[in-house]
C-alpha cells in the first residue's frame, strides 16, 4: 500500500492545486458529466490574474467561467465539440472550435500537435492497487493524463468505476482533492 502513502503526500485544495496553472499553458478539461466542478470553479476564481491560458476539452456540462465574457484577455477555450454552455462564446470569437473525430483527438495529444500542459480530472476512488477510473467520460481524457505534464485530479467516491482502458494509477497525479459530490 505504498501507494497510499504517496497519494496522501499529494492531497491538496483545489485552491491549492490550480495555483500551478501558468500563463502559456494548455489544460485539458476532463469532460460532459466529469466535469470535475471544484477544480474548474478553483481555476475560475484565478482567471482575473491569469493570462494566455488555453482550455481544451469536448463538451462540458455545468459552470463554464473560462467561457464568460470577462474571462476574455485570460483564458480561451478551444472546443472539440460545441456544447450549449460554450455556443454564445464561439459565436462572439472569445473561444475556438477545431472540427475533429474523436477518435483523432488521443493522437493530438500524443503527437504534441495538441499538447497537452496539465489535465484536470475527476476519478474514482483508488482500488487496492491504486488505480482510479475515469468513470463516465473516458473518450480521450486517458490520453491527455498520459501526455500532460501535471495532472491534478479529483477523487471522487461518487464517480463510478467503469472498466475497460479506463484507470489512471495514482503515482500519475501532481495533485489530488478530495471530493464529494455526484457528477453533473
Amino acid at each position: 500500500m505504498g501507494w497510499l502513502r504517496r497519494l496522501q503526500a499529494k492531497m491538496t485544495s483545489a485552491e491549492e492545486a490550480v495555483q500551478c496553472i501558468e500563463p502559456g499553458h494548455r489544460v485539458f478539461l476532463h469532460g460532459a458529466c466529469a466535469v470535475p466542478q471544484r477544480l474548474l470553479a478553483a481555476l475560475g476564481a484565478r482567471i482575473p490574474e491569469l493570462h494566455d491560458v488555453e482550455i481544451v476539452h469536448l463538451h462540458a456540462e455545468g459552470e463554464a467561467p473560462h467561457l464568460a465574457p470577462e474571462a476574455a484577455g485570460h483564458v480561451r477555450h478551444r472546443a472539440l465539440f460545441i456544447g450549449s454552455n460554450a455556443r454564445q462564446a464561439i459565436w462572439e470569437g472569445r473561444a475556438d472550435y477545431v472540427p475533429i473525430f474523436l477518435s483523432d483527438i488521443p493522437a493530438l495529444f500524443r503527437s504534441r500537435r495538441l499538447a497537452v500542459d496539465v489535465a484536470l480530472l475527476n476519478l474514482s476512488t483508488p482500488d487496492q492497487h491504486g488505480f482510479c477510473s475515469l468513470g463516465t467520460s473516458v473518450d480521450c481524457a486517458k490520453a491527455a493524463a498520459e501526455e500532460a505534464r501535471i495532472v491534478i485530479a479529483q477523487i471522487n467516491p461518487r464517480v463510478p468505476r467503469t472498466l475497460g482502458d479506463s484507470f489512471v494509477h495514482v503515482d500519475q497525479l501532481t495533485w489530488a482533492v478530495e471530493v464529494d459530490e455526484p457528477p453533473y
